[in-house]
């Protein structure tokens, strides 16, 4: 499913201010593919699915079901907080353009 060295899973979920519901409408991988103990390199797959049940149909998928890929190389790991991370993993796949 994920790499050897690790994967970071962020999930976006609606929460309900009306009901207290919570749905999840998007989800992301970001496995470690390398790197030294302080600078590391990520591969990043945002998931096909707009809802708990088809992100986790996509994540357990062989092969999994990718909506968008990129790469991060170079980050500074123990320097940067892991929002920068995410940041830069959704900058490479072409979100926020």
């Amino acid at each position: 499913m994920g790499s050897l060295n690790g994967m970071i899973i962020v999930k976006v979920e609606l929460w309900s201010a009306v009901d207290g519901q919570k749905t999840e409408l998007a989800r992301m991988v970001i496995d470690n593919i390398g790197g030294t103990t302080t600078t590391g390199n990520y591969r990043t797959r945002t998931l096909v699915g707009r809802s708990k049940e088809a992100l986790d149909r996509a994540l357990n998928n062989i092969p999994m079901k990718v909506n968008r890929e990129g790469r991060v190389i170079g980050h500074a790991r123990l320097r940067e907080h892991v929002w920068n991370l995410v940041a830069k993993a959704l900058a490479g796949m072409g979100y926020g353009q």
